[in-house]
């Protein structure tokens, strides 16, 4: 979807805060919305942040994408970032309906688990909103190449980010299917900001188990 012009160029940068639900709510939306109107607007991770606690969402402590979406729904819309920009930690809602964005009309749920119904989702749909298990320190030193990790939970999950499309590495008579997932942890993490996660090895991290995008 990078190739689409379904994804924003800039790569998010969280900061202390564990606000990677919000910029993943942001992304998957910012895919919908580009894929309906044509135009990519970068969206406010922020305004998630101050304005959608009524839905469970905690802020720099934690929160889920469909309770954004579901906030975005109920407020008819989220603002952009250029007019309320991310600042990594709470404040109050400031959410402008003059500067809105973009909007949702709900969420649709990826089968728990079930990695064909994900991978038929990225391939038709756009990109897809995903948590994982992000515990093990071989994902914070990771660098490049597949990450595969048999230490990594598929039932616990830590960190959220965006699918944004598949592939296959072929290295030899070996292959290793992976799903190329964009973080919000600034740009000289990983692979420019992404990462390649393990696909098809039996939902490794739990790539599956939380996957949704939002309606438009």
């Amino acid at each position: 979807w990078r190739t689409r012009g379904a994804v924003t160029t800039i790569i998010e940068d969280q900061g202390q805060c564990a606000s990677d639900w919000a910029f993943t709510t942001t992304g998957a939306l910012e895919g919908q919305h580009f894929l309906k109107t044509g135009k990519l607007i970068r969206l406010s991770a922020q305004n998630l942040m101050d304005c959608s606690g009524k839905f469970g969402n905690q802020g720099c402590n934690g929160g889920l994408m469909d309770a954004s979406f579901q906030y975005i729904k109920v407020n008819k819309g989220v603002d952009t970032e250029a007019n309320y920009p991310y600042e990594a930690m709470e404040g109050k809602c400031r959410f402008n309906r003059s500067t809105m964005g973009a909007t949702d009309t709900g969420f649709v749920d990826i089968p728990r688990g079930n990695e064909t119904a994900l991978q038929i989702a990225i391939a038709t749909v756009g990109p897809i909103a995903v948590a994982i298990d992000s515990t093990q320190p071989s994902f914070y030193m990771y660098s490049s190449g597949v990450y595969d990790e048999p230490a990594c939970s598929t039932t616990q999950w830590s960190h959220t980010f965006i699918l944004v499309g598949y592939d296959t590495l072929h290295n030899g008579k070996t292959k290793q299917d992976y799903y190329i997932a964009k973080n919000s942890w600034g740009e000289t993490w990983g692979m420019n900001g992404y990462i390649w996660m393990s696909r098809n090895k039996n939902n490794q991290c739990g790539i599956a188990n939380m996957a949704s995008y939002p309606l438009v």
